[in-house]
């Protein structure tokens, strides 16, 4: 195909060795926060916050020393797959996120400050959905919450049944979706709540008061983009970086998930209704998002490594605090 750039994923090496092999430039799409930690991080995904005291960057910093030693144990690893195929080795951990250029698709509001990179680019979130039918929502004039449960992470819908139970009669209506995947026990359909088997988010947050979610990292942006603050009730892995991003940003309330269930479910849900500055820190994010393409960001970027230009350094890039 004789190429100009090739975007690979984060995770997907195939194409990122190939295109070393072929001398053709490689960008790495990052579709969620920067993994890779700055000085005084916490460890990613433990769903910790920012440390806001020396003593509590000197712990994280002792702490990583493990994570070091299983960077450098994957350096190994990959270096081993870069001899097979004819490459030279890598000095630097994390060598599947080219060094060229990295466009980072989340908010810069959610990275927490640090000394950027010049190759790395936070151009904000990058947002797709399947196509979906428009979906009947509850009538009323009551506060609208949308229960979008991840099915890969919560297969017996734990969180849709207790979402809806602790909803049943407080003043709001209720609109959730069990994304295809019905349930293996019935569910209590309160008479504020419609449940329906799929449906479209970016049509339907944008008519949201709160969403409750598992924090996957495509509906928090999308929650988010559409000014809707977050009731985040992570599973594992990613989701709990996602749940400590956003209660750090100001933009929802994070339930872990051992408190997963009817009573804390609509207190979180409450508190995120009537706090004035979580609902103004979503909204501040929408309107962010409406002022900057990420598209045109990402896509001019790429252009300008395809042609072996140096990228403009971008106002996103620069290191701010979203508190």
């Amino acid at each position: 195909m004789r190429p100009d750039v090739i975007v690979h994923d984060i995770l997907t090496l195939g194409p990122s060795l190939a295109g070393e092999l072929c001398g053709v430039p490689r960008a790495t799409l990052v579709p969620h926060v920067f993994p890779e930690a700055g000085p005084g991080f916490p460890i990613y995904s433990f769903g910790a916050r920012l440390p806001r005291t020396g003593l509590g960057r000197a712990f994280w910093e002792r702490a990583h020393l493990p994570v070091r030693r299983g960077l450098q144990s994957g350096r190994v690893a990959l270096n081993r797959a870069r001899d097979q195929v004819g490459l030279p080795p890598l000095d630097r951990v994390h060598g599947g996120t080219s060094d060229e250029l990295a466009v980072v698709a989340s908010f810069p509001q959610l990275e927490y400050p640090r000394v950027w990179p010049d190759h790395v680019h936070v151009v904000g979130p990058l947002l797709w959905e399947p196509p979906a039918e428009d979906v009947e929502l509850p009538a009323g004039e009551d506060p609208l919450v949308l229960i979008a449960p991840s099915t890969s992470q919560d297969p017996d819908h734990h969180l849709l049944h207790a979402a809806l139970d602790g909803l049943a009669d407080a003043p709001v209506r209720v609109i959730a979706t069990y994304n295809r995947r019905l349930p293996s026990r019935p569910l209590r359909v309160p008479d504020n709540a419609r449940v329906v088997d799929w449906l479209s988010y970016a049509r339907t947050m944008p008519l949201c008061d709160v969403v409750v979610c598992h924090s996957g990292h495509g509906t928090v942006v999308r929650a988010l983009a559409s000014g809707c603050p977050v009731v985040a009730c992570p599973v594992a892995g990613d989701m709990n970086e996602n749940a400590a991003r956003v209660a750090w940003a100001g933009a929802g309330v994070r339930v872990p998930a051992r408190f997963v269930s009817a009573r804390p479910l609509r207190l979180a849900v409450e508190r995120a209704l009537s706090a004035t500055s979580i609902r103004a820190r979503a909204q501040e994010l929408a309107a962010w998002v409406q002022a900057h393409d990420a598209g045109v960001t990402a896509s001019e970027l790429i252009e300008a490594l395809g042609v072996g230009l140096e990228p403009t350094t971008s106002e996103l890039t620069a290191p701010h605090s979203a508190n």
